[in-house]
């Protein structure tokens, strides 16, 4: 594929997104394509680091600092830790990960690389260049998909060269602003290298700017990302159950926005504390609660008061 050919089908059928204008059910069935092949290591040389630094450093976080009022805790806790290491975090709006980029320690700064999916961020050149050189992204397979479609992961080899990374166990943006369950994948990484994960929650990223929106909401919401304490398997430890514990570790830094750091830890060590996967009901309930302010909101909104 060439700018070209995406540039062509970008007006003949597709909007601005590169999604099409026609719904699936009235679009006869084709096999799958192989799609597409982008190579990402140009995005680690100098060059492009330099520029990427730049673009953080000068546009993405005053961009995102003006608009938004960021409140970041737990650093302390990569102090004097050395990567590399994996980044698990939730994930809930494209925000997520420009907000851990700049917020991160200045030795991690610059180190970190982030999977990003590859049917989304890899299926149009144009956007594949825009991801890799913002964000230093590599395809991740979400779904799997046939052998042609496959691509072989990059995150063993860069884990082998000394760079960080950034994943979202949850494969996916959320749809409501709740949590879905932690996929593997990211937990028999660093099970498989053993290497450190970095729990890493995210409240406020959602109500900012949902799923489909590409404008941060007006009133600069409130934002907390909490790091925690860096894990590593346990001497026997299956990758499953390694799983399941930094899924416990993300779900209580996630609790103390609403318990305070003592109580949610209390709570976490009984066993109380479970997946946040909201209120059942109607979509719009939990919408509703997923986009209640922050506790730490200097100004909440009187309608949830």
């Amino acid at each position: 594929m060439s700018l070209k050919s995406d540039f062509r089908e970008l007006v003949s059928g597709r909007d601005w997104r590169g999604r099409s204008r026609t719904p699936r059910s009235a679009v006869q069935y084709r096999e799958p394509s192989p799609g597409l092949t982008f190579p990402t290591a140009w995005t680690r040389s100098k060059p492009a680091r330099t520029v990427r630094r730049g673009l953080h450093s000068g546009v993405l976080k005053p961009l995102v600092w003006a608009q938004t009022r960021p409140t970041v805790e737990g650093t302390e806790y990569l102090d004097g830790l050395t990567g590399p290491v994996i980044f698990a975090a939730n994930h809930a709006s494209h925000l997520d990960a420009p907000l851990i980029l700049n917020t991160l320690p200045k030795h991690f700064a610059g180190r970190v690389a982030v999977g990003a999916a590859a049917d989304y961020f890899f299926t149009a050149r144009w956007r594949a260049v825009l991801t890799t050189l913002a964000f230093n992204a590599f395809p991740v397979e979400r779904f799997g998909g046939s052998s042609k479609q496959k691509q072989a992961s990059l995150a063993p080899e860069l884990l082998d060269r000394g760079w960080s990374l950034l994943l979202f166990p949850e494969a996916s943006r959320s749809q409501d602003g709740w949590m879905s369950p932690f996929r593997i994948g990211a937990a028999f990484l660093a099970w498989s290298r053993k290497v450190p994960v970095v729990p890493v929650a995210m409240r406020g990223t959602y109500a900012a700017m949902p799923r489909g929106e590409w404008a941060i909401t007006r009133g600069r919401p409130s934002l907390v990302v909490r790091y925690g304490r860096p894990m590593l398997p346990h001497e026997g430890e299956p990758a499953r159950d390694f799983n399941v514990r930094v899924a416990d570790a993300v779900h209580r830094l996630w609790a103390e926005e609403d318990l305070g750091w003592y109580r949610a830890l209390r709570e976490s060590h009984a066993g109380r504390i479970e997946r946040p996967a909201g209120p059942q009901g109607a979509p719009w309930r939990r919408l509703w609660e997923a986009t209640r302010p922050l506790r730490s909101s200097s100004r909440p909104n009187r309608i949830w008061s």
